[in-house]
């Protein structure tokens, strides 16, 4: 038989060839292999952002259609309360976002003059220190009033494309809603045998709802915080602040840093020096005591994942799915873990590198082969 024949036999032997290769050769295949569907992420990007939204609040919301069909209600009913959650959810979502960004848009045009002059002040201000006067122009352009216009037009101009991805949200939600009290029977219909895949699931979801649900209360506490202390120090538009502090809390390591220049910012425009470094001193005794000293020991006991991985998680995430992968680069990562990993006892010590400490006590416990 020609051995280049794919049929019943080949394609059972297919992993036994994979497996003969040599190592060096297996790990390019799996570079390549990897490659080829991350390019087909980022060309799908605007389909699998709302995607795995439309997942994350399903998975959130799902406890409470569990606990209703406990109660004896029919699995309709416990569905129809997941999606009206996971509407509820994203309405509030939506109009908190509306808001910070129309606010933001129309402060930024009341601004205009003020900005000028700050950036005049800074180029004057760095030729006078003896700075190259090109770097001194390349500086002060970040500041410049055309880049601040692009960047509230493009916020305006982006209402269409966020209105375009909630509807496909909105639609995700109500079939995934559907289907997962479908799912939730495998066990019923094919037996014992499909517990390990059903519980890998079930502990990602656990994990997904744990990791949010920690950042939520954290985020919450810190945009309270940052709120009444902008409004205090009579910096504009404080509530648009606390959001973006909300906002960025999802987004692990860099999200204070997102969530502190605005403001910073916008103080150092509208009042003075003092004003913006306190707000600076503010920032950094609430969000890095709460976001970089408490936080992450939380993050780490509901999700069991490193540091240094969740930052790099961050900056890979959002170059294959643009800006939402920022928020969503966790959830994505444990998905990945769960897919590669944990579905074979002999990367435990992989586990154990992104840290999932458990996966050590786990592979003790299982029984090794003489």
């Amino acid at each position: 038989m020609d051995p280049l024949y794919i049929g019943p036999m080949s394609i059972d032997r297919a992993p036994r060839r994979v497996a003969a290769l040599p190592p060096a050769i297996r790990i390019l295949v799996v570079l390549a292999c990897s490659v080829v569907a991350l390019v087909g992420m980022w060309l799908a990007r605007d389909v699998i952002g709302p995607l795995a939204i439309g997942a994350v609040i399903v998975i959130i919301c799902y406890p409470v259609g569990m606990t209703i069909n406990r109660w004896g209600a029919p699995r309709w009913v416990g569905s129809t309360a997941v999606i009206l959650l996971g509407y509820v959810i994203l309405g509030v979502l939506a109009a908190l976002l509306t808001f910070a960004i129309t606010e933001f848009v129309r402060l930024i045009t009341e601004l205009m003059p003020d900005l000028t002059r700050l950036t005049q002040q800074v180029y004057v201000w760095l030729r006078d220190l003896g700075v190259d006067a090109e770097i001194g122009t390349q500086i002060s352009t970040l500041l410049n009033t055309s880049r601040v216009i692009d960047l509230a037009t493009s916020l305006s101009g982006s209402a269409i494309g966020v209105v375009t991805a909630l509807f496909f949200v909105l639609a995700y939600v109500i079939f995934m809603s559907v289907d997962v009290s479908r799912y939730a029977r495998a066990e019923e219909a094919f037996g014992p045998k499909v517990r390990p895949v059903l519980d890998r699931i079930r502990d990602y979801c656990a994990g997904v709802r744990r990791y949010f649900v920690v950042n939520a209360v954290f985020g919450l506490i810190v945009a309270v915080v940052d709120t009444i202390s902008l409004y205090i120090l009579d910096v504009p538009a404080p509530l648009v602040w606390g959001i973006l502090s909300f906002v960025t809390n999802f987004i692990p390591n860099v999200g204070f840093i997102l969530g502190l220049v605005p403001p910073a910012l916008i103080a150092l425009i509208t009042n003075d020096w003092v004003t913006a470094l306190i707000v600076v001193a503010v920032y950094i005794v609430a969000n890095v005591t709460l976001q970089v000293l408490v936080q992450p020991k939380f993050v780490s006991d509901a999700v069991g994942i490193t540091l240094t991985l969740s930052f790099f998680s961050v900056i890979f995430w959002t170059v294959v799915i643009g800006p939402l992968g920022a928020i969503l680069a966790v959830p994505l990562t444990l998905l990945v873990r769960a897919l590669v990993l944990e579905s074979d006892p002999a990367h435990s010590w992989l586990r154990w590198l992104t840290g999932d400490d458990e996966a050590a006590e786990r592979s003790w416990r299982e029984p090794r082969t003489p």
